[in-house]
């Protein structure tokens, strides 16, 4: 049975801009309206302090509360905010893959939206990545969640990690740095978006990780 195609609704960008972005924040997202006024504060105010141009592509999987009217009232103060909405939710991997597609910056963020990823983290992750790295996974070495997630988790990464022999300690981490090239040439659908690390090692780009922050949520 052939996979079914997200049906989206999209909402681009306010204004056209002349340069491509400096950075592209992804932040895939489920029924997360009480954080994303927040969110996207604390994204525009590290973004800021960088002094780079950026966007943020915000891909609603389909929530089931109030998160798109908050969306579209954020798109409509922020000409840097891309909204895609699906019509039902689809999972994560198909919200990465499309803001993947609709990402110009020359960097692309992906985050959580849950506040639980700390957006702080951004120009650290890329200045890790500097001239030997293409991906540059987040690996929550202090994690604030309950042990009903962190030891399954533990669990898969430890399997990943043997089966592959990628030494990455947290596959699965929202929190990520690319390099352009690397976002265009991924095919992620269904569940494989647990496995971008070793998705992109396979197609022969240099992955590496880096402690980040992670907040409870």
């Amino acid at each position: 049975m052939p996979r079914a195609t997200p049906r989206i609704h999209q909402k681009p960008a306010s204004s056209v801009r002349s340069h491509s972005p400096y950075v592209s924040v992804v932040v895939p997202l489920y029924t997360e309206e009480e954080s994303l006024r927040e969110l996207l504060d604390e994204i525009e105010n590290v973004t800021k302090q960088m002094g780079k141009a950026y966007e943020v592509i915000f891909v609603d999987d389909g929530s089931s509360d109030g998160s798109f009217e908050v969306l579209k009232q954020l798109h409509s103060r922020h000409k840097q905010i891309k909204v895609i909405r699906f019509r039902r939710n689809f999972g994560k991997s198909a919200a990465l893959s499309v803001g993947f597609r609709e990402a110009a910056g020359e960097f692309v963020i992906t985050m959580d939206a849950d506040l639980q990823d700390d957006p702080k983290e951004i120009p650290t992750l890329i200045e890790a990545m500097g001239d030997s790295y293409d991906l540059v996974s987040g690996w929550k070495k202090r994690r604030h969640d309950p042990l009903s997630k962190t030891l399954p988790s533990r669990f898969f990464n430890y399997v990943t990690g043997k089966v592959t022999g990628i030494p990455i300690h947290d596959f699965n981490c929202g929190l990520k740095a690319y390099r352009s090239v690397v976002v265009k040439n991924l095919n992620i659908h269904g569940e494989l978006h647990r496995f971008i690390p070793v998705l992109a090692h396979w197609g022969g780009y240099r992955v590496t990780e880096k402690v980040v922050q992670h907040h409870a949520r």
